[in-house]
Order: C-alpha cells, then sequence, then structure tokens
C-alpha cells in the first residue's frame, strides 16, 4: 500500500509539472508557428522566451527565489559532487548534435535569444520523482556561429517542492532555485500588450495578481513550470559556478 501511496503521490507531482510545462508551451507557441521565419519574438512568445534566455534574474514581482541558507558542514562537498557528475555528462554535450541525438530539444530555435534551452521532457518528468546531476533538464547553449557552444545546464523540481527537499538535491547555502510566478497570459486579441517595457502581460507585465488579470480578460498561471536552477560547470570557482549573474559571452572556461 505505502509503495502504491508513493507512485500516486510522485504521479501527481509530475502531472502537476507536466501539465504547467505544456499549458504554457502551448500557448506560447501558437504564434511562433506562424512567426517562424521572423527574427525577433513575436507577441505572446516574449514572456517566456526572454524570462528563460536571459543570462541575469530579475528580482520583480514575476520571480521567487529560495532563501540563502547557513552554511553547514558538507555543504560545499555536496555541491562539487553534483557540478563533477554534470560535468562527466557534459562532455558528450559539448557537440550540440549529441544532445539532440539524445532527445534534448531546443526551445524556439529561430527566435534569437541570449542563451537557449535545449530541453530534455523524459528528464524533466523524471526529476519530478528523483535528482539525477547526470540528466539535468535542459542543457544550455549560446549561439556560436552555425552551431552552440555548451555553457551550462538547468535542473529543475516541481513546484510545490519544499525548501528542505530542494535542499537535499542542491544545498541551499551554495544554490538558490528560482521560479517565474505571476503569470497573466494575454487575451489572444491583446498579445502585442506582453511586449516591451511598458507590457501589461506577461512575465514583464506591470499585472501581478489573478483580481487584476482576470479582470483584463487574462489567463492567470501563479506560477509557470517548477523550480529551476542554472549551474555553469566549466566556470573556475564555486561563486561563479552557481552565480545568478555568470561571466560575459566568451569568458568561459
Amino acid at each position: 500500500m505505502l509503495g502504491t501511496m508513493t507512485f500516486f503521490a510522485g504521479h501527481f507531482r509530475v502531472t502537476l509539472f507536466a501539465g504547467a510545462l505544456t499549458a504554457a508551451g502551448f500557448l506560447l507557441a501558437q504564434d511562433h508557428q506562424h512567426q517562424h521565419d521572423q527574427r525577433a519574438p513575436q507577441p505572446g512568445e516574449d514572456a517566456a522566451t526572454q524570462a528563460m534566455s536571459t543570462r541575469t534574474l530579475d528580482m520583480g514581482p514575476h520571480m521567487k527565489m529560495t532563501r540563502l541558507w547557513k552554511p553547514m558542514p558538507g555543504d560545499s562537498e555536496r555541491a562539487q559532487n553534483v557540478v563533477d557528475s554534470a560535468r562527466r555528462a557534459l562532455e558528450r554535450y559539448k557537440d550540440y548534435r549529441h544532445a539532440e541525438a539524445d532527445g534534448y530539444r531546443v526551445f524556439f530555435r529561430r527566435v534569437p535569444q541570449k542563451m537557449y534551452h535545449f530541453t530534455n521532457w523524459r528528464y524533466a518528468m523524471e526529476s519530478a520523482l528523483r535528482f539525477d546531476p547526470e540528466r539535468p533538464t535542459s542543457l544550455l547553449y549560446e549561439k556560436q556561429g552555425n552551431g552552440y557552444k555548451l555553457i551550462g545546464v538547468m535542473y529543475t523540481a516541481p513546484a510545490n517542492m519544499p525548501e528542505d527537499e530542494l535542499h537535499a538535491r542542491i544545498p541551499l547555502s551554495v544554490a538558490r532555485w528560482h521560479a517565474h510566478v505571476n503569470l497573466c497570459l494575454p487575451p489572444r486579441e491583446r498579445r502585442r500588450e506582453a511586449l516591451g517595457k511598458n507590457a501589461r502581460f506577461g512575465l514583464q507585465g506591470s499585472i501581478t495578481t489573478r483580481e487584476e488579470c482576470e479582470q483584463e480578460g487574462g489567463h492567470f498561471m501563479p506560477q509557470i513550470f517548477g523550480w529551476m536552477v542554472h549551474m555553469y560547470p566549466f566556470e573556475e570557482t564555486e561563486a561563479k559556478i552557481w552565480s545568478l549573474e555568470p561571466q560575459a559571452p566568451g569568458h568561459h572556461h
């Protein structure tokens, strides 16, 4: 009985996590399908694409982060073990074509981005149940000529996972997980209002509550995707490896 309950609890987490990805991806991809030859993000794509591809994190009302825990004995060693495991696994993926062969798919390939996420949906589902540093949800690349340069990874966890479980995966005294929150998806006829510095909708928009979103005819999502943490294993120091603002393009080791 306990095993059955554990299975269904895990399945519920997977469903929640996959549902957030699917709902957001479906709504945002509609414009992309019709605008795939354009060189700039289109209305409706902008929110998720910009939020995921940026190399810095906006600490406004659309972002939440885990608190920074007081260091405890063994934290640095545990974090370094994650880095070492990732480095071993990533040797193969320095050639992005190997990543694609192993099931990683680029998110919005034709939309220019500062950082591209190659995501493995199978690993995303698995991450809801267990943490494997050698099987990151996403590989992070920068565009380099006609190909891509591998710079890091993204690990994910269910949106409802408490901090102590996140800490068990990666010490919270070293890394801070983040989540994109308070998203108001615009109605179809107002998608352009998700663009620009005066945006009303999206993860850069001024709407941050369910009440205001519904008044404007939008669809409110308290949290889009689950918890996420980026890691840049080719940097030289712990601070840079787990930094929220990694080195500028071209300065990775």
